[in-house]
């Protein structure tokens, strides 16, 4: 049985342990990454995303050997204006940034001020990809506009999006997050996705009642909407429960390399992971 994580997978999961709901412990989740950088699973995995504020704090301080290259993904919690200090804390530690993600807005503003700080540092940073979180509400189109100007103009930016959260107002309906897709899509934006992506198939969460995106819809959706399908056919996808339609389109792709999406964050490893053997994704001796 091949252990390989087919191409299409690869990258697909950065491991956000210790972001709620997981809430690891930056120790153990330092272990755990190392653990999955080494096991057959390891090219699903992204970077550790860690907090701007764990690293101000200096608590990568003693975690890290300077020669292993550990590479992180930066979160900024802390605002754009201080990502550039929290990246210059990282060199000591012999760890490198991969990307750095940040809110631009919070939802009801204008994403416009916050691009604009964003795009100035991402000119600095031609080395690191930038993705700029943009609320998906008011603004949201001018802000995907700017976002690929900067882009096509050789920045390394993208959009990241949330489809989940405490609130049931922040999950997008299936046509609402088929228009994003699509809009970036029209774009050529690749996009990053982050909160409420449990599990492989869109699902109901029985404590919490919010019905969550599947990660294996979004990445059905995004196939066929790369492939051409409109909001209505994209969101079709988004929306369904059956996992036999989705599997279909993404088993049909497996050896393709990603189109668009570029990935999303879990504070799991083990459940998507879990979910894809399932489904027969991947193959593999299985580790948690």
């Amino acid at each position: 049985m091949s252990t390989q994580v087919p191409r299409l997978l690869a990258g697909l999961v950065d491991d956000a342990a210790v972001f709620p709901p997981g809430s690891a412990t930056l120790p153990d989740a330092v272990t755990a990454h190392r653990r999955h950088r080494a096991a057959w699973y390891a090219d699903l995995v992204g970077p550790l995303l860690l907090p701007a504020s764990a690293i101000a704090a200096g608590e990568l301080s003693g975690l890290v050997d300077p020669a292993e290259g550990f590479v992180i993904g930066l979160i900024g919690d802390t605002g754009i204006d201080r990502l550039p200090t929290a990246l210059s804390l990282l060199p000591p530690h012999g760890v490198t940034a991969r990307q750095v993600e940040v809110a631009v807005a919070k939802r009801g503003e204008d994403p416009q001020p916050g691009l604009t700080e964003l795009v100035k540092l991402a000119e600095q940073w031609r080395d690191i990809q930038v993705y700029a979180e943009i609320p998906l509400t008011f603004g949201l189109m001018g802000g995907l506009d700017t976002v690929a100007e900067a882009r096509a103009g050789g920045l390394p930016i993208a959009a990241k999006f949330r489809t989940g959260g405490l609130a049931a107002e922040l999950f997008p309906t299936p046509v609402e997050l088929a228009a994003v897709i699509c809009a970036c899509r029209d774009r050529e934006l690749p996009f990053k996705l982050t909160a409420g992506l449990h599990h492989a198939i869109r699902h109901r969460d029985p404590e919490t009642g919010f019905t969550h995106h599947g990660f294996a819809n979004v990445l059905a959706a995004t196939l066929a909407a790369t492939e051409g399908a409109e909001v209505a056919a994209v969101a079709e996808l988004l929306a369904a429960t059956d996992p036999v339609r989705v599997v279909e389109r993404v088993r049909a792709h497996r050896d393709a390399e990603r189109p668009l999406w570029a990935g999303y964050g879990s504070c799991s490893i083990s459940d998507p992971l879990t979910d894809l053997a399932r489904l027969g994704l991947v193959n593999g001796g299985f580790e948690k």
